[in-house]
């Protein structure tokens, strides 16, 4: 019984090797595709002098949310409710989470 349960578990882990050299030979052949998107993105970018891209058509503060002041989502009163989805999924930037009257961390 001991021989049969090792060979099981020797199957398996020949298996799993070889999806991982599948899965390493497949994002090898992704990244090579992703440079050659991307430098025609950069391309684009350039030639179009384009600036922040725009994530979501909701809002301003979650068009760019590197750009976003403090108070630009609760620009009607600081107690009213989320108007938009997308203002859940994007998380304030990094200098705007810092407590007000403290320097940068």
């Amino acid at each position: 019984m001991d021989g049969r349960r090792s060979a099981v578990f020797s199957a398996l882990v020949g298996l799993l090797l070889a999806l991982s050299a599948l899965a390493l030979l497949h994002a090898n052949h992704r990244r090579a595709h992703g440079e050659e998107t991307f430098a025609a993105t950069r391309a684009l970018v350039e030639a179009y002098d384009l600036t922040d891209p725009c994530l979501f058509t909701d809002a301003r503060y979650t068009r760019h949310p590197s750009v976003a002041d403090r108070h630009s989502a609760f620009q009607d009163s600081p107690l009213s409710p989320e108007h938009f989805p997308s203002g859940s999924l994007v998380p304030p930037p990094a200098h705007l989470r810092v407590p007000s009257g403290r320097g940068a961390p």
